[in-house]
């Protein structure tokens, strides 16, 4: 009886002759970056209206984090669980499936009557991204060629460019016209799961010649470090995340709101303010992977969260021109982190891709969810400004990665 081939060995099979590579690999990496554009812009959507709603509906800080809170929790929570059921069980077919629950989240969230409702479409929209994002993760590594941080980030930034857009498509067709309008945006969930089915095809049958082939069968190596150092690194992964996450939930949540209150920008300009952030963190974002290859993933990460401590600690006391232009420098540096953190975690396990896929996915979401309720509750009690004079020296918590061990010079030496 032949043995099913599991997706976490495909990701340590060495990539194929690079005449085949060629033609067959960078296609799936663009098409899954297009993906994440896709899905990412969809769901950037939810907190880009958030002026609205909080309009419309009546709503304090607190319930706006809530809204947060419940989407980031429910990817949280499943994300972890999906990366290590998939690892065990691929399912070529779930990025499409993934969709299809945005995309009912979405309509929902144009026809929501009340904050409940609001509620439960967020948790749609949460869920979607839960079934999308490990599996995702593990085919951009599958159909890297060996190239692992340069694959991870073209697939992220497909999704920070894709949360750029939604600000963006909120200010010129949500914001003038109304909730209702969200409907616009379902053709883009329909593309998307026409190219997750098209990509599911494709995986699908990589599997199957992986199957066949002798090398497949071979079992990742151990890690090169003992349990406790692995402990250790993880330790450290999660605060850098933390770090990450809690300062960058107050651009993507608050952002709009502190420039209104602070500079008394409109909603339509807080909105393209808030779009050049997050085009910084796509920028940022892609080139951090190759970098990554390049100089090492821990040179990456030690740059990309303390190096935003300078820009973070000085923001809040600066001017509205000011403000963008370091809002903008922050968001590049800081956005090179992910890539890195992610194929670093992954080196440090190999062959549990979607397990550790999932578990900082799920992290960066539940970090960015208890970031919204909790920043909105304090904004409720003290300002809006006071957030960002608070959040300011969150990029100081990148000095733990001094201990990181160098897996990159160990792995060397081995």
């Amino acid at each position: 009886m032949s043995r099913i081939v599991t997706a976490n060995e495909a990701a340590a099979t060495p990539p194929p002759p690079r005449s085949v590579a060629t033609e067959a690999v960078m296609p799936l990496l663009v098409a899954m970056s297009v993906c994440h554009l896709l899905n990412d812009s969809l769901q950037a959507l939810l907190p880009s209206i958030y002026p609205l709603l909080k309009q419309s509906f009546g709503l304090t800080f607190t319930q706006i984090g809530q809204l947060t809170f419940v989407y980031q929790f429910t990817g949280s929570v499943l994300q972890p669980l999906v990366g290590l059921y998939t690892d065990r069980r691929p399912m070529p077919y779930s990025l499409a499936i993934g969709m299809g629950i945005t995309l009912v989240g979405l309509v929902l969230m144009s026809q929501a009557w009340s904050f409940h409702a609001l509620l439960a479409a967020s948790g749609l929209v949460g869920l979607g991204s839960a079934i999308f994002h490990p599996e995702a993760s593990r085919l951009a590594r599958i159909a890297s060629g060996g190239r692992h941080g340069f694959a991870q980030s073209l697939f992220q930034v497909g999704g920070n460019f894709g949360s750029a857009l939604g600000p963006l498509a909120a200010a010129f067709v949500v914001i003038p016209h109304g909730q209702a309008h969200l409907l616009w945006f379902t053709s883009l969930a329909i593309l998307g799961i026409v190219i997750m089915g098209r990509v599911g095809r494709w995986y699908s049958r990589q599997l199957t010649l992986l199957k066949k082939n002798a090398q497949a069968k071979r079992i990742a190596p151990a890690s090169p470090l003992p349990t406790r150092t692995i402990v250790r690194a993880f330790a450290i992964l999660m605060a850098l995340i933390f770090s990450k996450y809690f300062y960058l939930v107050s651009f993507t949540n608050y952002y709009t709101f502190y420039l209104i209150d602070r500079f008394h920008v409109s909603v339509q300009g807080s909105q393209i303010y808030l779009f050049l952030f997050l085009l910084a963190v796509a920028a940022g974002t892609f080139l951090g992977g190759p970098f990554g290859d390049r100089y090492g993933r821990r040179v990456v990460i030690w740059i990309s969260i303390l190096g935003v401590a300078p820009f973070s600690l000085a923001l809040p006391h600066v001017g509205l021109a000011a403000t963008v232009v370091l809002s903008v420098i922050g968001g590049f540096i800081l956005a090179s982190a992910f890539s890195a953190i992610v194929v670093y975690a992954q080196e440090l396990m190999p062959g549990r891709v979607g397990l550790v896929a999932g578990l900082f996915f799920g992290f960066a979401f539940g970090t960015a969810g208890i970031a919204a309720a909790l920043l909105g509750k304090l904004a409720d009690h003290t300002s809006i400004v006071y957030v960002y004079q608070v959040c300011a020296y969150l990029p100081l918590i990148g000095i733990l990665t001094a201990f990181l061990p160098d897996i990159e010079r160990r792995m060397a030496k081995a």
